[in-house]
């Protein structure tokens, strides 16, 4: 007889979290704070713990957990920012879900997505419906950090962190999906601890080349403004280019999801939230692009002040500050192509 599949199957490299997760579905509180950076697992984690909590079971094969993990559960609620931060407005519909009864069963979850991304005035709304929530409403949410806004929510949850997954379990898991172990290798290397964009570059089959074009940056300027144009528009091109596994994807999962609602029947109202999660993965693909082949010119930078082929190493500093600084901004969706340019016409060239 098989054993049955467990909801944690695809929680990844997060043994401690796990752990809390189970002895904490034995005795559940109001609310939990899932705090980790982004492709931790740690919104699978979300999902698992909300299965485990209206079954009182690990079982993913049952109809219950597989419309949990499937977003699809009528009693397990999750709600995503709408604008670039969770507003007001949003705050008052989520206390207006948490206030009603479970359709189903005896219990409610509510998973809220990003919440380090919350207006003051959202956090104040929210804070006495996450403090003393119905008793058969729990909470989960999902934060990369605690900004100051959440300071006083977090203090309200049990807090279960997730970690960044190490290099080499990206590896593993990739090479358990067929992926090549030297292409999982290096894909682990430029996926920054992130198991969704492991995935996506794993299919990519310009990712090397795409990391030498950022890597050879420094050794083609030449002090005119025509080639920073050019070489702008190449790296963003390229980046283009790249998120076409991930609009494969994309694409696939819808067609899942409405081949399972013809199927079964069950819940296909959920397309329209799988559209704005796939074009939240888009965007921060594209800046996750950025930041990593940023930091490949970077590294290019330091590695010219190590060998000694920089006239000025003091130029050569400077442009990793820069550098640095240009993907820090990146988090007030700036220009691109502007901020390329801006930054390629301030670096120097170096020798080879």
């Amino acid at each position: 007889m098989a054993v049955p599949s467990t909801v944690w199957a695809d929680v990844v490299d997060q043994d401690t979290a796990v752990a809390a997760l189970r002895a904490a579905a034995r005795s559940p509180v109001h609310a939990y704070l899932f705090l980790g950076p982004p492709g931790s697992t740690k919104e699978v984690a979300a999902r698992a713990f909300a299965a485990t909590l209206l079954t009182e079971a690990e079982d993913a094969s049952s109809r219950v957990a597989r419309l949990v993990m499937a977003g699809e559960h009528i009693d397990v609620r999750e709600v995503r920012r709408t604008g670039p931060a969770i507003s007001a407005e949003q705050a008052r519909e989520v206390i207006r879900l948490a206030a009603l009864a479970p359709v189903e069963g005896r219990r409610k979850v509510m998973i809220l997505h990003e919440f380090h991304l919350l207006q003051a005035d959202a956090a104040a709304r929210l804070l006495k419906i996450v403090e003393e929530p119905p008793a058969s409403t729990t909470f989960i949410v999902l934060a990369d950090l605690v900004p100051p806004e959440l300071i006083t929510i977090s203090s309200r949850c049990v807090r279960i962190t997730f970690r960044a997954i190490r290099n080499d379990v990206l590896a593993a898991r990739l090479a358990a999906d067929g992926i090549d172990p030297h292409v999982a290798a290096e894909v682990a290397a430029a996926a920054g601890g992130d198991l969704v964009r492991a995935r996506v570059l794993a299919v990519d089959p310009t990712l090397a080349e795409r990391r030498r074009a950022f890597a050879d940056v420094p050794h083609r300027l030449d002090g005119t403004g025509a080639t920073v144009i050019r070489l702008a528009s190449d790296l963003l091109e390229r980046i283009d280019e790249a998120a076409a596994p991930l609009v494969g994807r994309h694409a696939a999962e819808l067609a899942e999801l409405d081949a399972r609602t013809s199927r079964t029947g069950e819940r296909g109202a959920g397309r329209r939230t799988l559209e704005e999660r796939q074009r939240r993965e888009f965007r921060r693909h594209r800046m996750d692009e950025l930041r990593g082949g940023l930091a490949v010119l970077a590294a290019g930078y330091r590695d010219a002040l190590v060998a000694g082929t920089v006239e000025r190493p003091d130029a050569a500093v400077d442009a990793v500050h820069r550098i640095h600084a240009a993907i820090e901004s990146l988090e007030r969706n700036p220009n691109e192509q502007l901020l390329i340019q801006a930054l390629l016409w301030s670096l120097p060239a170096v020798g080879r």
